[in-house]
């Protein structure tokens, strides 16, 4: 019968007393600790989800950053995650969101050549999705070659914060063109091209991260107005190692008037999706999958599948991102149409297979060596006792019966004060009944 104690234990501590012989104490804190480590696996399962909510800085209304956040948005929606797009002024604009701690951004588009000077630190690229090209207008009827033509002109460069404004800066610079006598205007592109196109303005300086795709095709059929094709591209491309050379094939704007009318070059930095540094694997894996989609169809700039691509520029590349380029989203993420079913699975493998991997063979070989050590101590008693009996089959004396019977007092002694489990027991009376046994054998030496 079990003593009150015993009935009021834990079933799982009475298990451990009685199997292995732990005192109550230890088999207590031993269920304790198991407990504990259960109890902070769940507790990481659940702290571990990917969150429902991303936070993207996109850039200006009608601009290709504005356009690709909405596919981004609706792509991400399929798969339950919300994808909040704050509007930008541009590349410039999201990277310095990107790096504030004031206001909570997860993910932006930024091109290439823009963070040569920024701190990037805390920043981490998920590869390049696409080209940016830079496109020249210009009024005039002969067509230059060079960007040092324009000279003394009044030449919008874009708004602060955009890659538009930076990459026309560093080229007309690199050209000697670095203020007065020519004129540099800060207007967004809608005004820069209106502008252009009341005789305001002599160039503008326009790209997709500041400019939407009407405004460029509006401009490239204005016949007083000439697209600047980079006869200097492969010099450009050299001497600034984040820019692309681009052609621009004769009437991919328009087939029926043949606009362009002649294949034109373009140069112009990728773009890359940059997040902070710690944005969850998961969702790291689903941004790219979903960038596929987005990014990976042919257009006027690119061929089907050449985006998104692992390159990297200032920004270095996520451990995750290079993981997914090499080797795809996991078997888990392939296997299961849901992606929150699949994080589930996928964390409580994290949790569990470690937790598997050691304690079940901890607790293969603890009951293992446990036996071992009890039967050590049974063992241990049963050494004196064969000495004894062997000891009892010679001659023996009166006085020498009493000391044998003397050193078998102190064995019984001893094996009573061994304790072992309930699971032992038939062994510990076992060795009780062949100290009776010795014992029996010794008397009968006495007698005779």
């Amino acid at each position: 019968m079990d003593t009150p104690k015993a009935r009021n234990r834990l079933p799982f501590v009475s298990t451990l007393v009685e199997t292995f012989g732990f005192s109550p104490a230890l088999a207590s804190v031993i269920a304790c600790f198991l407990a504990l480590v259960c109890l902070l696996a769940v507790v990481w399962v659940v702290r571990s989800a990917p969150p429902r909510t991303l936070v993207l800085t996109s850039g200006p209304e009608g601009s290709s950053f504005q356009r690709w956040a909405g596919a981004y948005q609706k792509a991400l929606a399929k798969h339950g995650v919300t994808l909040e797009i704050l509007p930008s002024a541009g590349s410039l604009d999201n990277l310095q969101r990107l790096q504030s701690t004031d206001r909570r951004v997860d993910i932006g588009f930024v091109s290439g050549g823009v963070s040569k000077e920024e701190n990037l630190e805390g920043l981490v690229s998920l590869g390049s999705v696409g080209y940016q090209p830079l496109w020249i207008f210009y009024r005039g009827a002969a067509p230059i070659s060079r960007l040092s033509q324009l000279a003394g002109q009044r030449i919008a460069v874009g708004v602060n914060g955009s890659a538009t404004r930076a990459l026309a800066l560093l080229l007309l610079q690199a050209n000697g063109i670095t203020g007065a006598p020519t004129t540099f205007a800060d207007l967004e592109a809608d005004a820069a091209a209106e502008a252009l196109l009341q005789g305001k303005l002599d160039a503008v300086f326009l790209m997709g991260d500041s400019a939407s795709m009407q405004t460029l095709r509006n401009l490239v059929r204005t016949p007083d107005v000439q697209l600047f094709s980079f006869t200097q591209a492969d010099a450009y491309v050299r001497r600034n190692a984040f820019l692309n050379k681009i052609e621009l094939p004769q009437g991919s704007m328009d087939l029926g008037k043949n606009l362009p009318s002649q294949d034109v070059v373009l140069v112009g930095p990728t773009v890359e999706l940059v997040a902070r540094e710690g944005l969850h694997s998961a969702l790291s894996d689903l941004l790219l999958d979903v960038a596929k989609q987005v990014h990976g169809r042919a257009n006027l700039m690119q061929r089907r599948g050449e985006f998104p691509v692992l390159v990297e520029h200032e920004i270095p590349l996520s451990d995750d991102a290079v993981r997914y380029y090499k080797s795809g989203k996991g078997l888990l993420y392939r296997a299961v149409g849901s992606f929150w079913v699949a994080s589930l699975l996928n964390r409580l493998l994290v949790a569990v297979v470690p937790l598997v991997l050691v304690l079940f063979p901890a607790f293969r070989l603890l009951p293992v060596m446990y036996r071992l050590s009890i039967q050590l101590r049974l063992y241990r008693c049963y050494r004196p006792l064969l000495r004894l009996e062997r000891e009892s089959f010679g001659p023996l004396t009166s006085a020498r019966v009493q000391e044998l019977l003397q050193e078998l007092d102190e064995i019984e002694a001893s094996v009573n004060r061994v304790k072992v489990p309930a699971s032992f027991a038939d062994r510990f009376y076992w060795l009780r009944s062949h100290v009776a046994f010795v014992r029996g054998r010794l008397n009968s030496a006495a007698t005779t």
